[in-house]
């Protein structure tokens, strides 16, 4: 009998094939979001001093040779005591020990690193107690009173990185994928004048990150930084098309971002320190730190290496603009004629259409680059406790005294077991115990990288004045791991699983063409799951960020957090088209990653940021991850139901959407959709 022939499915062809572009779409995001949280995690999880340029002048100290046999220092001898202060205050060196007959002194550099400062002076000073040698402290270059912890070099980071790339993004969009036009290089140049001087102006003058003396010396700065990053990223779209913006993203932002160094290069390990040199992040901070604190010193290697990329580039953007085209030309032996009038007149819509287009990418990046300048710096660059939560066991007058320089929401516990017992439960930052002439000082690592030194200072502080003795001391009711010990690793894995997030959301619209879907909702869900899952696995053990006991605990926590912000993306892309990615960005890392609190605590925000963050979900997100990590789940109920009310309204508003026939086509390209979305907030 004759074999029937087969019916053609074009229709199950087509499902496949959108099948293979979502699966394709969301193996791209779980990639990102994999290299992405082992890059910031790994950077930055362990930051002690490896190899710190470290001056010594004077006889052998001892005390030099006790701290230095635990390694982490590089040290250089110098002639004399000027010679090493020339040194320290070119921004040379991290710190210089001067040994001298009947006592030593200690040079500490806070504007080359404050965590570094925060290493050192305890590491001395105590061997110097040990050993029964006088030390006295002095500083250089100390920093800014609008800046008390460093925090500004990195910051003023963000916008300059970020508004360089995504200018060459959307302008390249813009263009219709026209990376070489002849005009771009000067388009270019231009916004990272406009960027750099908005960034200065708001930073500077606006928010008061540094002082009006600083405003001509960084505005060139930051017009090289952005120009820098805006061509690269032009001219490796000009090599690779749409596929280089992807790869500019990655390579300085994902990769070159997490070792710019901005908490001190000398603190990052070694690989990544030695990746960073090659890249414009790290010598960008670099050079942003030596103009605002060291008068310009040292400066050169950056200023070479950003000046060796924009000329790179723009040699790039020229040859594939204007001299290929050209050769190409001559090549024909064909007469360049010029274009008849018709011609000129057709085109001319067309050109003022570019040119319309041009001017909203630049607008939009504009705007962008002002909120990361605004938002991250406003929310950090001046940490001060307000109302900290602290407990007190009994009166005494160190703790009144103290209060005068930090503000404190005081609690009293009748005994030390109560006191730790609301440390356990994550409720304070810290407790005062007196007994008799002598008061302990316990702190709590776990709850806050800054709270602990902030309250050591000031009770000590407290304590001369009052002429008592002070002993402090740590807890923690489950110890930092000892890859985690500043309690960074919660604040660095919330921007993956942030990003991933969105960026599914918005692949998926690239990939289907619609902005919502049938099984829209389903398909986040899933990926949710998994995304959480690989986030978990590779901070938990592959860079054992915490505790392996809380893995499984962690692992729905970060697929909340992920399907949360992807079913927000969603629902505002099915509103809002493609512009809800941006307003999603606006939101969730504009917004609600300043005002989370990260690793200083909700107690170190302004106001306003410290008000804004229980509406939003990073900070119910960090909550829920840290305190179930690190305090057994304690203090976590209200973040929670946060979440889980944002995740149950978005998903039913999500599904009422995707049931909705009226839905239009989204042109969206995916490389595209990829490129602007990676970046957004992988900076730390």
């Amino acid at each position: 009998m004759a074999r029937r022939p087969a019916r053609a499915d074009p229709g199950g062809a087509e499902r496949r094939s959108g099948v293979l572009k979502i699966g394709a779409a969301l193996a791209v995001v779980l990639v990102a979001q994999a290299l992405l949280a082992l890059c910031l995690v790994s950077a930055q999880q362990l930051l002690v001093p490896r190899n710190m340029p470290f001056g010594v002048t004077g006889p052998p100290s001892p005390v030099v040779a006790a701290v230095a046999s635990r390694g982490g220092l590089d040290l250089t001898s110098y002639p004399d005591e000027s010679a090493v202060m020339d040194a320290a205050g070119r921004g040379e060196l991290y710190g210089a020990y001067l040994g001298q007959k009947s006592s030593d002194t200690l040079v500490v550099v806070p504007a080359k690193s404050f965590f570094a400062q925060t290493e050192l002076e305890p590491a001395f000073l105590a061997a110097a107690h040990k050993l029964d040698r006088p030390v006295t402290v002095r500083k250089v270059a100390p920093l800014a009173s609008g800046d008390p912890v460093g925090a500004v070099t990195s910051l003023l980071l963000l916008p300059l990185l970020i508004g360089g790339y995504l200018a060459a993004v959307l302008v390249f969009k813009a263009a219709h994928g026209v990376a070489a036009a002849p005009w771009r290089a000067a388009i270019l140049i231009g916004y990272a004048l406009v960027g750099a001087l908005l960034t200065d102006l708001i930073a500077g003058p606006g928010i008061g990150a540094y002082s009006s003396s600083h405003f001509w010396p960084l505005l060139p700065c930051f017009w090289l930084i952005t120009s820098a990053v805006a061509l690269a990223a032009a001219a490796v779209q000009a090599l690779a098309g749409k596929l280089g913006t992807l790869l500019v993203a990655v390579l300085f932002i994902v990769v070159g971002g997490p070792p710019a160094g901005g908490l001190g290069t000398y603190l990052l390990p070694v690989y990544w320190r030695n990746i960073g040199v090659l890249l414009p992040p790290q010598n960008a901070v670099t050079l942003v730190n030596h103009v605002l604190y060291f008068d310009g010193n040292d400066i050169t290697t950056p200023l070479i290496v950003l000046f060796l990329y924009a000329a790179a580039a723009t040699a790039v953007i020229a040859w594939f603009g204007r001299v290929r085209p050209a050769r190409a030309a001559t090549g024909t032996g064909a007469p360049q004629l010029p274009s008849p009038s018709p011609g000129r007149t057709a085109g001319a819509p067309g050109r003022r259409r570019a040119v319309i287009g041009m001017l909203a990418a630049l607008a939009v990046c504009t705007v962008m680059q002002s909120l990361f300048a605004t938002t991250y710096m406003s929310a950090g660059h001046a940490p001060k406790a307000s109302d900290l939560p602290f407990g007190a066991v009994g009166s005494s007058p160190v703790l009144a005294a103290a209060e005068k320089n930090i503000s404190l929401k005081v609690t009293e516990y009748p005994d030390e077991a109560a006191a730790r017992t609301a440390m356990d439960e994550a409720r304070i930052f810290g407790a005062l115990v007196p007994s008799g002439g002598s008061d302990t000082l316990i702190v709590v690592p776990s709850m806050s990288d800054l709270a602990p030194l902030d309250l050591a200072v000031r009770f000590e502080e407290a304590a001369r004045a009052t002429g008592h003795r002070l002993q402090v001391r740590q807890y923690a009711p489950l110890p930092l791991v000892a890859k985690d010990p500043f309690g960074l690793v919660q604040a660095l894995m919330l921007v993956p699983l942030l990003i991933g997030g969105y960026m599914s959301s918005t692949l998926l619209m690239a990939a289907t063409g619609r902005a919502a879907g049938r099984w829209r909702a389903a398909q986040l869900a899933g990926f949710a799951v998994v995304s959480g899952l690989v986030v978990d696995l590779i901070v938990c053990y592959w860079l054992q960020g915490f505790p392996s006991s809380r893995f499984w605990i962690t692992w729905p926590i970060c697929s909340l957090i992920v399907a949360v912000v992807a079913f927000v993306a969603a629902i505002l892309q099915k509103l809002l088209g493609p512009i809800g990615t941006l307003v999603t960005v606006v939101l969730m890392i504009l917004l609600g990653n300043p005002s989370s609190g990260g690793a200083s605590g909700v107690p170190y925000l302004p106001a306003f940021w410290r008000d804004l963050g229980p509406y939003l979900p990073p900070r119910n997100g960090y909550i829920l991850l840290h305190h179930t990590i690190y305090f057994d789940g304690h203090g976590t109920s209200q973040a929670l139901i946060n979440l889980l009310i944002y995740l149950g309204v978005a998903a039913a508003v999500l599904i009422v959407l995707d049931l909705s026939r009226t839905e239009a086509e989204v042109p969206t390209d995916a490389t595209e959709a990829a490129a602007v979305s990676v970046p957004i907030g992988a900076v730390p």
